[in-house]
């Protein structure tokens, strides 16, 4: 097998030339694909799926049997640490993840123990091992978790939430036991991510899907602080391994993001990739953003939606191409072909000087 550092993906992450611009795609492993619908057929239950270590590998690897793409992400859940900690996470039809338990006071905070990760979480790595020993060399895996706040808002939401009212009065009324509860969660993540790495995640990544509800100051003390602290301690542990950080609607937060010790930032597609480079800068690589919704619309328009992405990105590496958010689950998989063949097709002329 040829040596994993040769790997597109890791590359661009490291800034370091690449033949052409690499892509994956945020839950590229799931309702769209026939074939991973058929194995939820099979097996009703979402966290059955995530806990059965042989199947979760098979979804992982379905994509990459589909599609040129150039980095695997596990198959898993942003809630499987909440589910560890007993609050009893189940999914209903159409109305996603739920809890039979939630957050209320500094009470409730008070009894929640920080899990074991190695033994609470270890169907993830399991699934982690049997991935690493089926991917080709050149395909890295990506781990990955929810951020701390994420987490925390739907532990006190009890579940999904429209306007987010539960963990807004929470952060005003009890903002104590918010930061007990990030700092449960920000041991709880890094132990996470790092068992992660052990087991042979060559990457991982962050997901603040909630920190975008967030005013600037708050973001900054209840989002942004526990990511930086969970990308220093693995930086501590594994300067080698590069960390994304992804907050979703955080494109006015660009330039603090970059501040955070993480080798790259998720945009969504609020934000022209174009302004956000010349943000940044050289800090960071940034992964991202095309609108998911182009993806229902004709090849065309998907190739010209792309040309426009590494357009406004400009020359050199740096640059990971993927959605803004989660692909829809009612994308046809042929777009998909079209997206990954022209990021590939179109950007190899902007990196043919470097390389």
């Amino acid at each position: 097998m040829s040596s994993i550092q040769h790997s597109r993906f890791l590359s661009a992450l490291a800034k370091q030339p690449v033949d052409c611009t690499p892509v994956w795609i945020m839950r590229q492993a799931g309702r769209y694909l026939p074939e991973y619908r058929a194995v939820r057929e099979q097996i009703k239950d979402f966290m059955t799926l995530c806990k059965t270590p042989e199947r979760a590998c098979e979804v992982t690897l379905q994509p990459l049997a589909r599609f040129p793409l150039d980095a695997a992400i596990i198959f898993s859940d942003i809630l499987t640490i909440p589910d560890a900690m007993g609050l009893g996470l189940y999914f209903e039809n159409n109305e996603g993840p739920k809890f039979k338990h939630r957050i209320q006071n500094m009470q409730d905070v008070n009894a929640l123990s920080v899990p074991n990760v190695e033994q609470d979480l270890d169907y993830v790595f399991a699934a982690i091992r049997l991935v690493i020993k089926e991917l080709p060399s050149h395909i890295p895996l990506i781990g990955f978790s929810g951020s701390p706040f994420t987490l925390a808002t739907y532990m006190v939401e009890g579940g999904g939430s429209k306007n987010f009212h539960r963990i807004r009065q929470f952060l005003y009324t009890e903002p104590e036991a918010l930061q007990l509860l990030l700092e449960k969660l920000t041991t709880a993540v890094t132990g996470y991510l790092l068992s992660q790495i052990a087991a042979g995640a060559r990457t991982v990544m962050i997901f603040d899907t909630w920190g975008g509800i967030l005013t600037t100051e708050s973001y900054q003390r209840f989002s942004l602080q526990p990511m930086s602290k969970i990308v220093a301690k693995l930086k501590q542990q594994h300067p080698n391994v590069p960390v994304i950080l992804f907050t979703k609607n955080g494109g006015l937060w660009l330039r603090e993001m970059s501040d955070s010790g993480a080798d790259a930032l998720g945009l969504d597609w609020t934000i022209n990739i174009g302004r956000a480079r010349q943000l940044v800068g050289d800090k960071v690589a940034l992964q991202g953003n095309m609108d998911p919704a182009i993806l229902y619309s004709t090849g065309d328009r998907i190739r010209q939606e792309v040309a426009a992405i590494l357009d406004n990105y400009g020359p050199g590496s740096g640059h990971i191409f993927n959605l803004g958010h989660g692909i829809h689950p009612d994308i046809p998989p042929d777009n998909v072909k079209i997206l990954v063949d022209a990021v590939h097709e179109l950007s190899r002329t902007k990196h043919m000087a470097t390389i």
